[in-house]
């Protein structure tokens, strides 16, 4: 087999399958009707062009008779009046009318004999068409019947194209589902690290090291500031800090926890000092007092 026999069975076969697969039987009964349809309204307009036809081949006999009888009435009148060659051409006339009236009705026999079979032809394919006709509708009704009960059938099992589809659409949603899942637990992870701090900020490590460092340092101005408004001193101050400094060095970064302890520590602290300072002053007036009613 040659190349282009292959390229050309390929073809056929590829186009075959196409045809098969898009082919809707109800549709095609219905296409067979309507040219059924079509040959019979061809057959019942060849018998009406062929009954005209034969009429205007009678007309015309009928004309060519009412003919001879004019002729045959002047050939009567020639005779009569002692003309035998006016008698003669009419009978002549006659004779060829005559000839054309038996040409004629060989034709509309003819016509005739075309018409009775054109009318059997006629009536049966309309017959058959009538008996198609039945047997579409049926073949139609069953057809769509197993159309239904087979996408039904489809349905239960999930086994049709569009069941195939809609399963597929759902694997897509999981893994969307999934995967977006995934990429908001990583967002949650990133922020939690700090990740996306960093990758926005434009300071490398050294320069976040040295701002954290800056940080405590005024966190720690500002807490030397706060002991010395409160009149704790700078001994004290300084025990708290070489002890905060050795835990903080001992136990690395101070929790939330420990941090809010000290604080209430040192609270506590200011309301003693400031509870003895009121006693010594009251103290002190009283003394006054005392001396000054001496």
């Amino acid at each position: 087999m040659g190349i282009l026999s292959r390229a050309s069975y390929v073809i056929r076969s590829k186009v075959n399958s196409i045809l098969n697969r898009t082919e809707d039987p109800t549709e095609t009964l219905d296409y067979s009707y309507e040219q059924m349809r079509d040959e019979l309204q061809e057959v019942k307009q060849g018998i009406a062009d062929l009954t005209t036809q034969k009429k205007r081949l009678e007309i015309q006999k009928r004309q060519l008779e009412e003919n001879v009888e004019k002729h045959n009435q002047q050939a009567r009148e020639a005779v009569e009046q002692d003309r035998d060659d006016l008698a003669r051409k009419a009978l002549e006339k006659k004779k060829s009318k005559m000839q054309q009236i038996e040409d004629l009705e060989g034709q509309i026999a003819d016509l005739e004999s075309t018409q009775q079979d054109l009318v059997e032809k006629k009536n049966d394919l309309q017959s058959r068409i009538e008996e198609f006709r039945t047997k579409k509708e049926t073949m139609k009704a069953r057809y769509e019947a197993a159309e239904a009960s087979s996408r039904v059938s489809e349905a239960v099992t999930g086994v049709g194209d569009e069941m195939e589809d809609v399963g597929r659409a759902i694997e897509r949603a999981e893994d969307r589902t999934d995967e977006m899942e995934a990429r908001a637990e990583a967002m949650d992870e990133l922020e939690e690290t700090g990740a996306f701090d960093d990758a926005l900020s434009d300071k490398d490590s050294i320069d976040r090291e040295l701002d954290e460092l800056s940080t405590d340092r005024e966190v720690e101005s500002e807490l030397e500031t706060l002991k010395s408004e409160a009149g704790i001193g700078e001994s004290a101050g300084s025990v708290e800090s070489a002890e905060a400094a050795e835990s903080t060095e001992t136990s690395g970064e101070p929790t939330d926890t420990e941090i809010e302890s000290e604080l209430a520590d040192l609270e506590a602290d200011v309301d003693e000092a400031a509870v003895e300072e009121e006693v010594e002053t009251d103290a002190f007036v009283d003394a006054d007092e005392q001396s000054d009613s001496k």
